[in-house]
């Protein structure tokens, strides 16, 4: 079939590799996980200071380690135990973090974004309660903080050429040099290549699809941010920023995931809903169930700046049931 139309399809980008430097185990997508983590914490740093929040730099550095170890924990665990189908990190678990393929490294590939979610979100939690911090306060930074970062790691997937859309005729359709190509004997796929002005010289044919990961970076990242960073001091009570987060992430990514090609070896797991919408799902319930119950907590009055006596440092006080044996012996030695 000879082409009618002019190219109405978008190449990818030939000098984008996944590699900054050929030949040297140096990959963007790493290099965007640096970008993500480091715009988090500018931003979260920039909420306590404007908020005088009394935490120390220390406790900040801390706290952002524990989450982020929590979180790609939680996003490498996951995906292995969701979106592997084989059983070879059964039969091998050493092979979950083990960055090497072959002899040669590869890094860890396959994170799941839910699993590091709420992975991360119970390292906060744990954190808060070790540090006697609010959880609700520093979940709020936390929520207002991340979406952004996120951005850089949907760019990372966009430069490696993963996780593309579906096939589409639209003019801003992009053919990835990775994407499975569809036999062209089938009536639909000459009908989109005819509207795409693609020449079908074989018997397969790469189409144009949705550059899901520039959309997933554009919603979920630039936008989600947009909208809790305009309510991080206009929030009406403690959490509701994280309540926020879930419920817009699971509905942004549960639309997307409409114009996203579904895992080749897992396609829909329910209906007509991918794993990932069934994931969004839970999200939105946990987001709506949390913003219900943050609502009818005890102190839930957002604090959004401190006073200088909340800067002092906190001191630690000893233990109750030291100071009522005290108060005893004093007692005693009085009669």
């Amino acid at each position: 079939m000879q082409a009618l139309l002019p190219l109405l399809s978008i190449d990818f980008p030939s000098w984008l590799k996944p590699e900054i430097i050929p030949g040297l185990p140096v990959r963007w997508y790493g290099l965007m996980y640096i970008f993500a983590f480091a715009t988090a914490f500018i931003l979260y740093r920039k909420q306590v200071k404007e908020r005088k929040f009394p935490m120390s730099e220390d406790d900040l550095s801390s706290l952002f380690f524990w989450g982020i170890l929590g979180l790609l924990l939680g996003a490498r665990l996951f995906s292995t135990l969701i979106y592997e189908t084989s059983d070879i990190y059964r039969r091998q678990p050493w092979l979950i973090f083990w960055p090497f393929r072959n002899g040669k490294f590869t890094g860890l590939q396959g994170m799941s974004y839910h699993g590091g979610a709420f992975a991360g979100l119970l390292s906060v939690i744990i954190f808060a309660k070790v540090k006697k911090y609010n959880f609700r306060e520093i979940g709020d930074m936390f929520a207002a903080a991340i979406p952004l970062g996120f951005t850089f790691g949907r760019i990372g997937n966009f430069i490696n050429a993963e996780l593309y859309g579906r096939v589409t005729a639209s003019p801003i359709g992009m053919i990835f040099p990775n994407a499975a190509p569809v036999p062209a004997s089938e009536l639909w796929v000459r009908e989109i290549a005819e509207k795409a002005g693609i020449e079908i010289t074989g018997a397969f044919v790469n189409l144009p699809r949705h550059p899901s990961q520039l959309y997933e970076a554009f919603f979920e990242g630039i936008v989600l941010w947009a909208i809790i960073w305009f309510f991080r001091n206009r929030k009406p009570f403690k959490g509701f920023l994280i309540g926020l987060y879930f419920l817009g992430y699971g509905f942004f990514r549960f639309i997307i995931e409409y114009f996203r090609e579904p895992d080749a070896d897992l396609g829909y797991r329910f209906l007509n809903f991918t794993t990932g919408q069934i994931l969004c799902f839970f999200m939105i319930v946990f987001g709506i169930v949390w913003l219900i119950a943050a609502s009818r907590m005890p102190n839930r009055e957002p604090i959004r700046v401190y006073s200088e006596e909340h800067k002092k440092p906190r001191v630690k006080t000893e233990d109750p049931a030291k100071e009522r044996n005290k108060r005893r012996k004093l007692r005693k030695k009085l009669k």
